[in-house]
């Protein structure tokens, strides 16, 4: 089969490698439908090492299922499946609590961007969607498997709620998924930042009620300025760096609630007297555990109340994978769905 590779950064190809198997009764393997790229891609596309070893790529999928391991009861061949980004069991104490991010026999998916994915822990894994492979559902079903219920879980964590201020902290997919899903939570004010028109303009469409391009100290006193000099309930950041977190600290209200899922690019992000403890914030956020949402979420997509696959705004062909990277890389695309 074929299957993106990356062997350093800004190289990505597309290869012949071997097709998956069944190597556990639990495992599925199932056929990709759409796959796609993700910001979180764009890290080691910018800075990993070169290798003589390719790196499988990818996390977000939806697909057929084309053979099921003897231990696998909830599902047959055809099914229409969500991957969440995460592997889970479904059944230790973690994936009972929902956080299937923190599964004891799980681990997360990089194989994704090929024709083929091996997916142990199916029944627990996956779920099944009543719709046909070329359905026009099928770029909002992708966001089900990861970036729009990052952002739903950004808001969650967030404790967005009927009459919430936010502040959401980035343009990117997730930053947008994240202006969506507070809408849907009754956010009553919803301030974007972020510099692209094209992207804030979908934030606007999505709920956000005012957009601050600035950024830094600048951008901090443009929300202050806003919000009466309060800041924000809370703040979803979803970027990652390092910049992005010191705006969410001067943006956050006094005993509000700082939300990350942008993945940290840092570790040094301060939490003193002079930053969350003197002002009562709360951080919190991680890891988005998807597949304990797409129950609650996927009814919204499949009657149209919520279209959250209008962050995707290029799509590629498998073998076209390397240049989605580069359109992403270079701001071309806000995000790239692949396809067979």
């Amino acid at each position: 089969m074929r299957a993106a590779l990356m062997y350093g950064a800004g190289d990505v190809r597309v290869e012949q490698v071997p097709d998956p198997t069944i190597q556990a009764p639990t495992d599925a393997i199932v056929r990709v439908v759409r796959a796609c790229v993700c910001g979180s891609d764009l890290h080691p596309y910018h800075q990993m090492p070169a290798s003589e070893q390719g790196t499988p790529m990818g996390h977000e999928m939806v697909g057929v299922v084309e053979e099921t391991g003897s231990g696998v009861s909830r599902l047959r061949k055809g099914n229409f499946v969500i991957a969440p980004f995460a592997i889970s069991d479904g059944t230790c104490q973690y994936c009972r609590e929902g956080l299937q991010t923190s599964c004891e026999h799980g681990g997360f998916f990089s194989t994704c961007q090929a024709e083929l994915v091996r997916v142990p822990h199916a029944d627990g894994t996956l779920v099944s969607a009543p719709v046909a492979e070329d359905s026009e559902l099928l770029p909002s079903l992708l966001t089900l498997s990861d970036v729009f219920l990052t952002g739903h879980h950004a808001a969650v964590r967030g404790q967005v709620a009927p009459g919430s201020t936010v502040t959401v902290i980035g343009d990117g997919a997730v930053g947008l998924s994240s202006v969506l899903a507070s809408r849907r939570l009754g956010a009553e004010r919803i301030i974007l930042m972020g510099r692209h028109t094209a992207r804030t303009d979908l934030g606007r469409e999505w709920g956000a009620t005012d957009v601050v391009a600035e950024r830094g100290d600048e951008g901090i006193a443009k929300v202050a300025d806003l919000t009466g000099g309060a800041g924000t309930h809370v703040v979803l950041e979803a970027v990652g760096h390092r910049p992005a977190y010191d705006m969410a600290l001067g943006v956050a209200r006094a005993g509000g609630t700082i939300s990350r899922v942008g993945v940290p690019q840092y570790e040094d992000a301060p939490v003193g007297m002079s930053t969350l403890f003197g002002k009562n914030i709360t951080l919190t956020g991680g890891p988005a555990p998807v597949r304990a949402y797409i129950e609650e979420l996927l009814p919204e997509v499949l009657d149209g109340r919520l279209e959250p696959g209008r962050v995707f705004d290029r799509t590629v062909t498998l073998d076209q994978t390397p240049e989605g990277y580069r359109a992403m890389a270079d701001r071309e695309a806000l995000k790239v769905m692949v396809r067979p």
